[in-house]
């Protein structure tokens, strides 16, 4: 019997032990679920006529509407996160001491403090200076939200490139400092592309938090998708009840969705990255030559130099 570097591995008794414990847990959270689902059943949140709803053009239509507007959202913060990640990134690099001090307190400033209370306070500030900064209609919720976004997930995407980076080989920046190329030149064509693709996966799952984050707008009334699935359910009645059932399925339905899309397209990439051809080419390979006839050939390219240039004389 091995036991773990953490634990002690359990003994007879005691894995018998966990394994009434793991039923007993078990059962308790399916009765949970039953008895929710059937106090749902009994309100009629499962009736079809709750269903019936997403039938109206209306309803269609508002869930659209936010579905587009997160999708905007994340759009537009997905790409500031990621320029201003590289941003930060090289500047944790950075050979200046102020500036490494500078992009380490930003990083670790925004990691820490929660996504909801940046968006909420850039929001507030955003109202107060509202006429200054030219916002017009949700211009201030849209703002509020796209920027605390992108210096949360900026932030981290920073720390996830700086580990890429760091991750290429120590040599490869040798070779490249030899070569006479400047640091700029480095980062950029050897240091970062190679730091990219070797994190792109963690690139990518973080883009996933940042849409699932886009629902944080509705704290600000901005009218992304959550906002809207919850307005549906507040105005509409059906059987003197609101479908909050239904319309919470469909929504968790629509997110999950959309993460399995990007989920699948960074798998992608990730696959078209591997069958990339980079790279010099190969020379193909000729037959060997022995010692003797290397000589041979040398002794006829000096006989046939000056034949030759006899010839052309």
């Amino acid at each position: 019997m091995s036991a773990s570097v953490l634990y002690d591995a359990p003994g007879p008794k005691a894995r018998i032990r966990n394994r009434v414990y793991s039923v007993i847990g078990s059962l308790a959270v399916i009765g949970l679920i039953v008895f929710i689902i059937v106090r749902l059943n009994d309100k009629g949140q499962f009736a079809p006529d709750m269903w019936d709803i997403f039938n109206y053009a209306g309803v269609r239509n508002d869930i659209i509407s936010g579905l587009l507007t997160t999708l905007q959202v994340f759009a537009v913060a997905a790409v500031l996160s990621l320029v201003l990640g590289v941003v930060l990134a090289v500047g944790r690099l950075s050979d200046h001491k102020w500036i490494r001090l500078f992009t380490t307190g930003f990083i670790e400033l925004f990691r820490a403090v929660p996504l909801l209370i940046t968006i909420y306070a850039l929001w507030v500030l955003f109202l107060t200076y509202k006429n200054d900064l030219g916002f017009t209609g949700d211009g201030t919720e849209f703002w509020a939200l796209v920027v605390g976004l992108t210096v949360y997930n900026g932030s981290v995407q920073a720390e996830v490139l700086r580990a890429g980076i760091n991750s290429v080989p120590k040599g490869q920046r040798e070779a490249a400092y030899a070569l006479g190329m400047r640091k700029t030149q480095v980062m950029t064509t050897i240091l970062i592309p190679q730091g990219v693709r070797a994190m792109l996966p963690t690139i990518i799952s973080q883009l996933v938090v940042t849409l699932k984050d886009t629902s944080l707008g509705y704290v600000i009334t901005y009218q992304e998708l959550l906002y809207k699935m919850q307005h549906i359910a507040e105005v509409t009645v059906v059987n003197d009840e609101s479908p909050y059932v239904p319309v919470i399925i469909v929504g968790g339905v629509i997110y999950v969705a959309l993460c399995l899309a990007l989920s699948a397209l960074a798998t992608w990439i990730e696959r078209r990255g591997r069958r990339a051809k980079t790279g010099i080419a190969v020379a193909p390979a000729e037959q060997p030559v022995a010692a003797g006839d290397a000589l041979d050939v040398v002794d006829q390219s000096e006989v046939a130099g000056p034949a030759g240039t006899a010839a052309k004389d």
